[in-house]
């Protein structure tokens, strides 16, 4: 066993999955191109010659089809992953999702579980345009009976997927297109299985002055721009990794801006209807207290993903906006 080993999100997010299969046969992986091809990312790759095609088995290009398969097999036993390829396609499925697993559990009072996990990229910044780069975690957020989850990094990625793939609720699991194969972002992961608790949020960098609020790749510009506004201003910065959006830790958030007295949210979504409106709207209520000044909200532009790098790149926010919305607070 290696103590120093680093390996990246996408190797993190298959090592889960590969080690959970081995010790539970009752999970399998359905999607498209999953098997042979390894997933349109490549998460996959390999898994098709260890567990063979019953287990990880490619699907016609239907998300109904797949989720419709995941929530009925998650009903009489089984513990499927399912895998959508771009997060912009559960729209296809939000029947299966929003009023079949999400509903299942509470309306046979409890005697369904529905152990599901579908995994989806999300995000921008690939050039993928309007219909395969959205960040659509706020609508399946608002669904209750869904858990949401979107890793920022390979340690947390691995664990919280242990720990979906465990739960016996159906977990939205979204992972980040440019966090996959980013060697930037490589860190010391454990071999050996862990979990990450549901609904614990984590402070990634410690700070005096004000919190951040950040979940998956935001969470990495965040970082970013707090060590240079830090150097370049001397304004100390806290940041909070969400981790999971349902169940929502505001408990970290609130003992953070107890300390900070001022909360800036940042998300890639675009800001209307984001769900760092729910954030903020629950700090107002819970924490005004602590409030030292208005909460500042750091979000995407209110229109489609633009194919454009030049306007993609003006659509999500980077780490300079990111700077400047935090500039504007003091």
């Amino acid at each position: 066993m290696k103590d120093n080993r680093e390996i990246t999100y996408l190797e993190a997010i298959r090592e889960a999955m590969q080690q959970m299969m081995r010790v539970d046969e009752n999970i399998f992986l359905i999607g498209e191109d999953i098997a042979e091809y390894g997933g349109a990312f490549g998460v996959t790759v390999g898994m098709v010659e260890e567990f063979g095609k019953e287990r990880i088995r490619n699907t016609p290009i239907s998300e109904a089809a797949i989720i419709g398969v995941a929530t009925g097999s998650a009903m009489t036993g089984m513990r499927p992953i399912a895998e959508i390829m771009f997060s912009d396609f559960i729209t296809i499925a939000m029947d299966q999702i929003a009023n079949q697993a999400a509903k299942a559990r509470y309306m046979f009072g409890g005697k369904a579980t529905i152990p599901m996990v579908v995994r989806t990229a999300g995000g921008g910044g690939t050039g993928a345009a309007g219909q395969h780069s959205q960040s659509l975690e706020a609508l399946v957020a608002h669904i209750p009976g869904l858990k949401v989850v979107m890793p920022s990094c390979p340690y947390d990625a691995k664990g919280l997927l242990v720990s979906a793939i465990n739960d016996d609720n159906p977990v939205i699991f979204i992972e980040h297109k440019l966090l996959y194969k980013n060697n930037k972002y490589i860190q010391y992961v454990p071999e050996e299985l862990y979990d990450i608790t549901l609904g614990k949020g984590d402070i990634k960098r410690k700070g005096a002055d004000l919190t951040i609020v950040a979940t998956s790749f935001m969470v990495q510009k965040s970082l970013i721009a707090a060590e240079e506004i830090k150097s370049e201003k001397g304004i100390d910065c806290e940041v909070v990794d969400l981790r999971t959006l349902r169940p929502l830790d505001m408990g970290i958030i609130l003992r953070s801006l107890e300390k900070t007295g001022r909360l800036a949210c940042v998300e890639e979504a675009p800001i209307f209807g984001g769900f760092m409106g729910e954030v903020a709207a629950r700090t107002a209520q819970e924490g005004f207290d602590f409030l030292d000044g208005p909460i500042m909200r750091i979000a995407g532009r209110n229109c489609p993903v633009p194919y454009s790098p030049v306007l993609e790149n003006e659509m999500i926010p980077g780490i300079e906006r990111i700077k400047a919305g935090i500039s504007k607070m003091f």
